[in-house]
């Protein structure tokens, strides 16, 4: 049967291109979710959802001509208002009315394309320059042998990107052989697990390790009640051999051994190994039944004391049985958490919360995709009191940067590619949390060193460290371009135009956050108040540790020194007790000395061209000396090492020459102008004006170095100079 002519196709075809122009244009959160969209506005899903207002569409522009700096983005501000002025309620991972399923998928692709152009950070001719991120998953061994995959934001993975960099440019025995290993991934088990038929018998003090426990733990998870977990504690070990004939798995008492576990792992590690032994196989015994909010708890508990006991990947493993659990039993809708009565729903949204914490710690550290996410999310991470104000809690803080750190992770390092465009939607949701928490976070952990209020001092200092980290993290591709830079040209100019370039001061925002981070952890230690198992702040103290290294490196300033040497004191206080400690100080070492002598080569380069400049001038050094150091100088190229023996030739006691007081590993520079890239050049430049070319004697006969002996100023030099007659 043939088609008439005169049947509507046209229409159809139209309708349906139509249709598939409105859902390709679908909205965000469709986007985000990979479903299919209506494409109204609101959309049939977000209807579903009962969140209309939550609805958007974000027009995804492509300019091929560019735009004055001043110039709003206008295709992006038609349909979307300023997001500067943006109320709360809009604000994604915040609110309490919106669903953490619409709001923390990823705040990044709501802010990428809509910022203006005109942000004062970046010029218009640069804020669609892409910069590659470095590919720097790989494979590792573990102590036995095996081989363990670590990705891209990976700690781990950005030392050895350090370390190649280093090797290649500057030298090749950079880093101490005790360094090169990669035993600082696992911490091999001092034995196997022992199976225990019996509950052992409390022999600690149960109120110590509880108040240790609530250290190590604060900022990190919030299980129970803290205010009764004591005494509930102490009332259950009284009862603890008591009950004979009990052969029933004891979730509930699994969870308070592993309580006392953490809490005297440091202190009694016999006890604790012991304690860990009995709950883990009660745990294992408990998969086969049943699963409850206790067998959640148990394995949360697992993990974090395998992350104490250095054993990142057997915690990420069990890490997987809790992420599994907690979603079949569904704590991840506050709907079903509700049905429970107020107190089991609190507990178990806090328990949501603390998983969401814990995985993405273990994903961003280890660079491995998380175990859980926000899809099918409906627990607020947000509190907000009777004054309108957010409550401070810190689960919440430390949750809701953890969720911008893992929008960086997919924005960034899964794309591989950033620009300073994308930097400046990470960088408002940074400003927005920092609004919110910094100060109130500084002010928590400077707190009066009351053993409660110990606790807090340590989880704010953890979510503090979170928060620097992934600041970090965003800008950490900025330094290495700016690094290869430097130590390709052998300066360190980073103006454009005489003016700082936005991706140089990204490159100064990852050093500052490092310095940041490592202040308040010194601080801490200093005032005897840190825990010595803090697995998150070893991982991104040694991350800081790495960047400053580089920052010392790359010139940015002989300031950075000092804070290399306090984040190095930091991780050795933790090696006392943290095997991982112990490596990363040896890395930040090796580090540190490598460019304190690169440093200290350069500058004797440097100082050779300045001597061969003076030496022309007064003829301070014979000219046979003098043209040996010229040489010399010539013949080395920017960022070569020097050998000891080579850099005393041509001018006696150069160190001295380039140290007139001595050799110093210090020098007075000007902090604000370090930071802000304002460095001075190292051409050589006269005292009475105009560059000096140190290759050429004639320069200095059309020099005129004493203007005054040629004019009419009547000097009288009779007083200045005898004759003999």
């Amino acid at each position: 049967m043939s088609l008439s002519s005169n049947m509507p196709i046209p229409e159809m075809e139209t309708r349906s291109h139509r249709l598939r122009e409105r859902v390709a244009n679908a909205c965000d959160i469709c986007k985000l979710r990979k479903i299919k969209c209506s494409g109204t506005a609101p959309c049939g899903y977000c209807v579903r959802r009962q969140q209309p207002r939550d609805c958007r569409y974000t027009t995804q522009q492509r300019r091929r001509r560019r735009i004055p700096a001043t110039r709003p983005d206008e295709g992006a501000s038609q349909h979307l208002q300023d997001p500067d002025a943006q109320p709360d309620h809009l604000t994604p991972g915040i609110n309490s009315s919106t669903t953490p399923a619409q709001s923390q998928a990823n705040p990044l692709l709501l802010s990428r394309d809509r910022r203006p152009a005109s942000e004062p950070v970046f010029a218009a001719t640069e804020e669609h320059e892409e910069t590659e991120v470095p590919r720097e998953a790989r494979l590792l061994c573990d102590p036995q042998g095996k081989l363990i995959f670590i990705g891209d934001c990976a700690p781990l993975s950005f030392f050895q990107t350090v370390r190649r960099l280093v090797t290649s440019r500057v030298d090749a025995h950079a880093f101490a052989p005790e360094t090169s290993g990669y035993s600082a991934l696992e911490n091999a088990c001092s034995r196997p697990p022992v199976p225990a038929a019996e509950p052992p018998a409390i022999t600690v003090d149960t109120e110590a390790a509880v108040s240790t426990y609530l250290k190590v733990t604060t900022g990190l998870i919030d299980l129970f009640d803290n205010a009764r977990l004591r005494d509930a504690i102490s009332a259950w070990a009284g009862q603890v051999g008591t009950r004979t004939g009990d052969k029933a798995i004891d979730i509930p008492s699994a969870v308070n051994y592993l309580v006392l576990a953490i809490g005297c792992q440091k202190t009694d590690e016999s006890t604790s190994q012991l304690y860990f032994d009995y709950a883990h196989y009660v745990a294992s015994a408990s998969l086969g039944g049943n699963l409850g909010v206790g067998n959640v708890e148990v394995f949360i508990l697992i993990t974090l004391y395998m992350l104490g006991a250095c054993q990142l990947n057997g915690a990420f493993l069990f890490f997987g049985i809790a992420a599994r659990a907690a979603h079949s039993i569904g704590i991840h809708r506050t709907s079903v958490n509700s049905r429970f009565g107020p107190e089991m729903h609190r507990q178990r949204d806090r328990l949501w919360k603390s998983l969401r914490v814990v995985d993405l710690f273990l994903s961003t550290s280890m660079g491995r995709p998380p175990a859980t996410s926000d899809n099918d999310c409906t627990v607020s991470y947000r509190a907000v009191g009777a004054d309108g104000r957010e409550t401070f809690d810190l689960l919440n803080a430390s949750v809701q940067i953890f969720l911008i750190t893992e929008a960086i992770v997919l924005e960034v390092y899964s794309r591989r590619k950033i620009s300073p465009r994308l930097t400046e939607g990470i960088s408002r949701e940074l400003r927005e949390w920092s609004t919110r928490w910094l100060q109130r976070l500084k002010d928590a952990a400077g707190g009066s060193p009351s053993d409660k209020q110990a606790e807090t001092i340590n989880g704010a200092c953890q979510v503090l460290s979170s928060y620097y980290y992934a600041v970090i993290l965003v800008s950490r591709p900025f330094l290495m371009v700016e690094l290869h830079r430097r130590l390709s040209e052998g300066h360190v100019s980073t103006t454009r135009n005489g003016q700082v370039s936005g991706k140089s001061k990204l490159a100064d925002a990852c050093i500052d956050a490092a310095i940041l981070m490592v202040e308040p952890v010194q601080d801490v230690i200093q005032r005897g108040l840190m825990i010595q198992r803090a697995p998150v702040i070893v991982s991104w103290l040694f991350a800081s540790s790495l960047v400053l290294g580089l920052g010392l490196l790359g010139g940015f300033g002989r300031i950075i020194e000092k804070y290399c040497r306090a984040s190095i004191s930091a991780l050795e206080y933790f090696a006392e007790a943290d095997a991982h400690a112990v490596q990363y100080s040896l890395i930040a070492k090796s580090l540190l000395t490598t460019a304190l002598e690169y440093l200290e080569k350069k500058e004797i380069r440097e100082r050779l061209e300045r001597t061969e400049s003076s030496s022309q001038l007064f003829g301070l050094v014979p000219r046979a000396s003098r043209e040996e150091n010229a040489n010399l100088s010539r013949s080395l190229p920017n960022g070569q090492n020097i050998t000891e023996s080579t850099a005393g030739k041509g001018v006696d006691n150069l160190n001295e020459v380039a140290h007139p007081d001595g050799p110093s590993s210090s020098f007075n520079f000007d902090f604000e102008s370090t930071f802000l890239g304002l460095t001075d050049s190292t051409t050589p430049f006269s005292a009475v004006g105009g560059f000096l070319d140190p290759e050429a004697d004639q320069a200095f006969g059309a020099l005129n170095l004493f203007p005054l002996l040629e004019t009419d100023g009547h000097i009288d030099l009779a007083n200045y100079f005898q004759f003999d007659r």
